[in-house]
């Protein structure tokens, strides 16, 4: 039986506020949920439909209806399971490997789209300036598909960042080099910008390697890539 206190509490937790002040966020789907239960997440409480009790304590498990799940849930079709993890604690930023840099990503959908992308090309580390959507908004979450239990992210000024780091740092830029033509480093920052406006005056400053994906249409027409789909070809090129 859901409580009207969990309900409010859940509900709460679609607003980036109260994830900050409860230090909380919410993951749905059988898929995702075991995903964060075999992480180094720790679970604060979970709402299932069925027996998903089989490795977990009673203490965090509550049983609910299907119309209660619904009632909670932020999806058109709840998956049996809704849970509820605690935010980590934040872990200094190694600048010493191969890090992405995210600046001022809007959208939920790029976002946990880049994380998954971290999670194939094992990037392990990922910096996100204020400005860009909360990771653990529920949307971002879904978009992951559990690999946001294996990706650390970090909140941070990334001006400061980025003057201190004595690594190469490359963003995509149309007047760039072929990035098909150079020789990237191993160990270097990656710097990758808004959906409408790209990387930010201060931080193009800062950059030390523009290089840029080539378009091969006949008609070369189109203006640009979706930053995820950027960022899926150049970690694919640093990677190679």
């Amino acid at each position: 039986m859901l409580s009207k206190s969990q309900s409010k509490l859940i509900t709460s937790l679609y607003q980036k506020k109260y994830r900050n002040k409860h230090q909380l966020f919410i993951v749905e789907g059988i898929k995702a949920v075991n995903e964060f239960l075999n992480s180094d997440f720790n679970l604060h409480a979970l709402f299932c439909t069925s027996d998903f009790t089989h490795r977990l304590s009673d203490e965090y498990v509550d049983i609910v209806s299907d119309a209660e799940l619904k009632k909670i849930s932020s999806l058109k079709n709840p998956n049996e399971v809704l849970a509820l993890f605690q935010i980590p604690e934040i872990k200094p930023i190694d600048s010493s490997r191969f890090t992405l840099v995210l600046d001022g990503i809007n959208d939920p959908g790029n976002l946990g789209t880049i994380i998954r992308l971290c999670d194939w090309f094992g990037v392990t580390q990922l910096v996100c300036s204020k400005d860009t959507v909360d990771c653990f908004n529920p949307k971002v979450v879904q978009a992951t598909m559990g690999s946001l239990a294996r990706v650390e992210i970090q909140y941070t000024d990334i001006i400061k960042f980025l003057s201190k780091v004595d690594l190469p740092i490359y963003t995509a830029m149309m007047d760039g080099e072929n990035v098909y033509q150079k020789t990237l480093e191993k160990e270097a920052i990656l710097v990758m910008g808004n959906e409408a406006n790209g990387i930010s005056d201060d931080v193009l400053k800062l950059i030390t390697q523009k290089i840029s994906i080539p378009r091969f249409g006949d008609l070369q027409q189109t203006e640009s890539l979706n930053v995820a789909t950027a960022t899926a070809i150049l970690l694919s090129e640093f990677k190679r």
